[in-house]
């Protein structure tokens, strides 16, 4: 079975738990953590996945970082993961379980890239924008390129909308080229 699958698995029953402890809150904050620690510290997830560190050794270390830090009920994910030896995918189960909890909250995630910063007043059009689209709660995520020229790369989800003139200067290339 694949990484994701079992991750997104993982994730759907931790969610189903925390709602059901009312903890859910709480939970999706540890996930953020364990998300940022495991994302900032290239060492943690390199001892989790490795096959020569004991599983005692792992569910140690996860115990000193997260034990005291965590939540009861995201412990003993972490805790339950390490006996059944999969803490090699806590990272996914985490981004599994952030994409779940915006899922049921109704959040879209969302990344616009432009070749300056946004205004407020551009920030609320494409949050709008993203808004209609979706129908969803808006966390907009802004990045700047000076690559682009010029417009923006606005991506939801798995869509993307490059509306910069990089891509219209390599379409009228493309088109000249033929």
């Amino acid at each position: 079975m694949s990484v994701s699958i079992v991750a997104s698995r993982y994730a759907k029953s931790l969610i189903e738990l925390a709602k059901e402890r009312n903890v859910l809150e709480e939970v999706y904050q540890d996930m953020l953590l364990f998300k940022d620690t495991a994302d900032n510290n290239r060492g943690l997830m390199l001892a989790l996945k490795s096959p020569v560190v004991r599983h005692e050794k792992k569910s140690g270390i996860l115990k000193a970082l997260f034990e005291k830090r965590v939540n009861a009920v995201s412990y003993a994910i972490f805790n339950i993961i390490t006996k059944k030896n999969r803490e090699s995918i806590l990272d996914e189960i985490a981004a599994e379980f952030v994409k779940a909890y915006n899922s049921h909250q109704g959040i879209q995630k969302a990344t616009v890239v432009t070749t300056t910063p946004l205004t407020d007043e551009l920030r609320k059009q494409f949050t709008d924008m993203v808004a209609t689209a979706t129908g969803k709660t808006v966390q907009l995520a802004e990045k700047v390129d000076t690559a682009l020229v010029g417009g923006y790369v606005l991506t939801i989800g798995d869509r993307q909308l490059d509306a910069s003139l990089r891509s219209r200067l390599n379409e009228l290339k493309l088109q000249l080229v033929n």
